[in-house]
């Protein structure tokens, strides 16, 4: 394996500073570093990150491979600096056996661009029915530890109290999707005046909020742990401020997109923006801001959520639900937080690599550059600024929110264990 000597790095954005990498580790981290025969990277001017981690990626394989595979999404992922994805289960068929989800598993070790680690699905088909394989699932080559079905709420108490109970014999985490489903039929946007001004209907926040307040209790019951998906809304965070008050095992994550877009974006009526759960207020985006800096949310995930053309170049009602983050994502939390002074770039690196990995329960990401850690890097340069290019993105979707939008920041390189994914912002 190539040996590299990054130079001038600006570790979590200190002083310059040079990492040597050999045999997929860091070796040494230091001034006047010898790095013999190793590759020289001029890091100059760029900040050195661990390799980031997303919590809740939809790679859509199998069954959706038009709008993306795992090969495709652990490019875009590279391309924004992850070096590890957790893998949604609503694929086709949906990953709740231990068949599917160490399918997913492989190939995302044969594409090589970042470790896939799959999301079982907690019911079975997600059907929220019946529970599925979870032991099976935590035993398989895969080793899930996070279990979701994602994009549908486990809403019925007792299958939820039963999966809380059962993945405490591995040490697994339910990510649930907080949204009553009763509360949001036929919703198509954030229930307020917005959707009042544009005659759609309302999506309110209690639906989300109601939902994590009885899962917080049900985790407290059972001594378990629970993680929430896409805290979209200023309630929904005082709850898990609350919970966490009380020592309930509760993490929770944002996405970019509720970190700087809100409701208003709807009255273009461009479906672009239309996203489950829906943008919320200004309040909430300020909400979750601070919930971020403070802790009381974990992290950030990107709930990256591939479509075709024709899903969303449709009218608002029937088109698809969700938008694609894996390559804008650090772009959109250095605007968000850097920028605005709520985080420093060792809190990005908190929220965006240690978080999630320890969640997760990660043992070879989301640890700091230092000698004897596996080389996940990332090399950032926070300077340029640019307009973001749907046609110029690796994902095979284009359904960005950010489309045109002016975002800082550039992904110079990526290092999965000592071997560049991407070099001088383009994929090896």
């Amino acid at each position: 394996m190539t040996a590299y000597l990054i130079r001038d790095a600006r570790v979590l954005g200190g002083e310059p500073t040079g990492i040597l990498v050999r045999d997929g580790v860091i070796a040494a981290v230091g001034a006047n570093l010898d790095g013999g025969d190793a590759e020289v990277v001029d890091a100059t001017g760029l900040i050195a990150l661990p390799g980031l981690v997303d919590l809740h990626t939809h790679l859509r394989e199998p069954g959706r491979e038009d709008a993306e595979t795992v090969e495709s999404g652990t490019k875009a992922a590279a391309m924004g600096g992850f070096t590890a994805v957790h893998a949604m289960a609503n694929t086709d068929p949906v990953a709740d056996t231990a068949g599917v989800v160490e399918q997913v598993w492989r190939l995302g070790r044969e594409a090589g661009y970042c470790d896939v680690h799959p999301v079982g699905a907690v019911t079975n088909g997600i059907r929220g029915e019946t529970l599925a394989e979870l032991g099976a699932m935590a035993d398989s080559a895969a080793r899930v530890r996070v279990f979701s079905d994602d994009g549908h709420c486990v809403s019925d108490a007792v299958i939820m109290r039963r999966a809380l109970e059962y993945v405490k014999a591995f040490d697994g985490v339910v990510a649930q999707h907080a949204q009553e489903p009763r509360l949001t039929e036929g919703a198509q946007m954030n229930e307020g005046e917005m959707s009042a001004a544009l005659g759609m209907t309302g999506w309110p926040a209690v639906a989300e909020e109601a939902i994590i307040a009885r899962d917080v209790l049900l985790t407290e019951h059972v001594g378990s742990r629970l993680h929430v998906c896409h805290v979209s809304t200023a309630g929904s965070v005082e709850i898990i401020r609350w919970a966490k008050s009380k020592g309930i095992q509760v993490t929770a994550e944002v996405t970019p997109h509720h970190l700087l877009l809100n409701d208003t974006r709807a009255g273009s009526y461009d479906p672009i923006f239309k996203v489950n759960p829906p943008l919320r207020t200004p309040d909430d985006v300020t909400a979750l801001r601070h919930a971020l800096a403070d802790g009381t949310i974990d992290c950030v995930a990107t709930d990256h959520a591939p479509h075709p053309v024709e899903a969303k170049e449709t009218e608002w009602a029937v088109a698809a639900m969700g938008m694609i983050g894996l390559e804008t994502a650090l772009h959109v939390v250095q605007e968000a937080m850097i920028e605005t002074d709520l985080l420093d770039w060792a809190g990005v690196a908190d929220r965006m690599a240690y978080a999630p990995a320890r969640i997760g329960r990660l043992s070879g990401q989301g640890r700091p550059i230092e000698a004897g850690a596996p080389a996940n890097i990332t090399l950032y340069d926070p300077s340029p600024r640019r307009a973001v290019d749907p046609a110029a993105m690796t994902s095979k979707s284009r359904n960005t929110p950010f489309a045109g939008l002016s975002l800082p920041g550039r992904v110079v390189a990526t290092f999965l264990r000592g071997r560049p994914t991407v070099l001088e912002g383009k994929l090896q």
